[in-house]
């Protein structure tokens, strides 16, 4: 029977000998950005994660497998028709031959089954707006309290309800470090956000500390760093969770409604802050994963 699980030659070599990897998902690629911008960032991420001495392992669904390493063309074929993946999507996408672009809970199912403890992503997924209406929880956040990774983000997407994700990373036992920060960054700002119950200063300080939660049994850690640049977009956000109910957005749609709304009525400033904010936190998560290898 085929292999399910296919690593690129780089991420084998480079799991076999001990070396850095940082896992990397595909939505921002597919759906974050308009294309060809998201495979540029992409890409960029890519880049990001290599300057720091790591080896970067972009996750995917391609033609019936779960892939764990892209070369550029393979990230091409990651246009707005992808499918979304999440943890309970991965297996049905393989099985019907689907191009399917992993969410930050799908990309850490796959590092998971890969056997690699360091991501990053742009900001993770949490508790909606309006909970219980609509009664929408990430997978995200579940996947993260599942897997003994790292995920470096710029804190919780801006559409969340951020009091309430935090409170439910509390109870799921997934500590949250602030990078050189004591509140929680709200993605596209570094302020405003809940306290962090552990800030941390360097990339080897979380290392150290993500070791000795793994060493405790425990699971998922969030590293949460400000964006390189800040912008108050409350309002906006605001405006945009509302047309996107307005107009029966749900689900997994709305990530991509919200940050397309934003990119459009923002004159492409958030896209820009975006764009920077995931390279930032792929370098930061390859400096960590390099710190944690030398331990």
């Amino acid at each position: 029977m085929t292999e399910l699980i296919q690593l690129s030659d780089e991420v084998r070599s480079a799991l076999a000998e001990g070396m850095p990897v940082v896992a990397l998902e595909t939505t921002l690629v597919a759906h974050g950005f308009p294309a060809p911008v998201g495979i540029v960032v992409g890409l960029e991420s890519e880049h990001a994660v290599r300057e720091t001495g790591a080896v970067p392992a972009t996750t995917a669904v391609l033609d019936g497998r779960v892939r764990v390493g892209l070369d550029a063309a393979e990230l091409e074929r990651f246009t707005p028709s992808a499918r979304k993946l999440g943890p309970r999507d991965l297996a049905a996408c393989a099985v019907s031959g689907e191009v399917g672009a992993t969410t930050v809970g799908g990309a850490l199912t796959v590092a998971r089954a890969a056997g690699i403890r360091f991501l990053a992503t742009g900001g993770i997924g949490g508790v909606h707006r309006g909970f219980p209406t609509p009664p929408d929880v990430s997978a995200d956040l579940h996947a993260l309290a599942a897997t003994q990774a790292l995920a470096a983000c710029s804190g919780a997407k801006s559409l969340l309800d951020v009091p309430a994700t935090m409170e439910v990373l509390e109870s799921l036992g997934v500590p949250v470090l602030g990078y050189r920060t004591d509140t929680l960054p709200l993605f596209y700002s570094g302020e405003g956000g809940p306290p962090v119950p552990q800030r941390v200063a360097d990339p080897d300080s979380a290392a150290r500390t993500a070791d000795a939660h793994w060493r405790l049994g425990g699971a998922g850690l969030l590293l949460a760093q400000p964006p390189p640049e800040s912008i108050d977009v409350e309002a906006l956000v605001e405006t945009a969770v509302a047309a996107a109910k307005e107009q029966g957005v749900t689900g997994q749609q709305v990530t991509p409604f919200v940050l397309a709304f934003l990119h459009e009525r923002s004159g492409g400033r958030t896209r820009e802050v975006n764009r920077k904010l995931i390279a930032a936190n792929a370098r930061l998560a390859g400096e960590v994963a390099v710190a944690y290898s030398a331990l």
